[in-house]
């Protein structure tokens, strides 16, 4: 099982984007509950993402929305970093 971690601006972009988005709140949590269990979950699509955000993998909600996080392979820990559109830019 690996430990989620919520960064303080996750937290606050998490809100303002159930705000926009509340349909998408079962959908995130079975999300979550998918990347607890195993983060390698093909319904993830979990890839590394380029650019910019090099450092970071990204996994889908839907084919519209995905979350952008950081692994921490040592401590089975996962850092929530961003929640948005494939199209934001972090």
């Amino acid at each position: 099982m690996y430990k989620i971690l919520e960064t303080k601006s996750y937290v606050k972009k998490l809100k303002k984007f159930f705000k926009k988005h509340p349909d998408i709140f079962k959908k995130y949590e079975k999300t979550i509950y998918i990347l607890e269990a195993n983060p390698n979950h093909s319904s993830l699509r979990l890839h590394k993402l380029e650019g910019k955000l090099k450092d970071f993998y990204s996994i889908s909600i839907d084919m519209e929305y995905r979350i952008i996080l950081d692994f921490i392979i040592i401590d089975n820990q996962i850092f929530l970093i961003d929640i948005g559109s494939h199209d934001d830019v972090y």
